[in-house]
């Protein structure tokens, strides 16, 4: 049995007026939910040339992405009824994630605790890897809200300098 295709390229552009690179993931229940996404998101990775990653840095970057939807993912299954959709967009070296479910309930930093207590660390996970992260309704008729946050690719190092304009 086939469903609707997985994969939708967008409407964004980049910066040099050529198309962004969208990529959407139908999800029907938690089951399997944080594996499925984190698979594909790997896969759009290697598709958009983060993976194989060119330094050690663009290594633990990509590490970070996969944690990042690790936990976005866990929080719509655990807090938000279970994960509806999930969507990667990918522009000018700025990667988006968005996981959209059905709870109307937005994601609230708690007060801090103990990082030796176990559960209620996601958020700071996010406020520490992602370059930004928010949520949004869905949109009207729709139920539910989206889950965003942003990770920047590393800069590329320099292999060759000009030589500095002797005059």
């Amino acid at each position: 049995m086939t469903g609707p295709p997985a994969v939708r390229e967008g409407d964004m552009t980049q910066g040099d007026g050529t198309p962004a690179q969208t990529r959407r993931l139908l999800l029907h229940g938690s089951a399997g939910a944080v594996s499925r996404c984190r698979d594909f998101t790997a896969r759009a990775l290697a598709d958009w040339g983060w993976i194989p990653a060119a330094s050690p840095q663009a290594r633990e970057r990509v590490e970070d992405v996969l944690l990042l939807v690790s936990e976005v993912v866990t929080n719509a299954c655990l807090h938000g009824g279970g994960p509806e959709e999930f969507v990667l967009r990918h522009a000018d070296g700025l990667l988006r994630v968005e996981v959209a479910d059905r709870s109307p309930e937005h994601p609230r930093r708690l007060a801090p605790r103990s990082p030796s207590l176990p559960g209620g660390h996601g958020l700071m996970v996010l406020d520490r890897l992602a370059s930004d992260w928010g949520s949004s309704d869905r949109g009207p008729g729709v139920a539910g809200k989206v889950v965003w946050l942003e990770v920047s690719r590393p800069s590329r190092p320099p292999w060759r300098r000009r030589p500095a304009d002797p005059t």
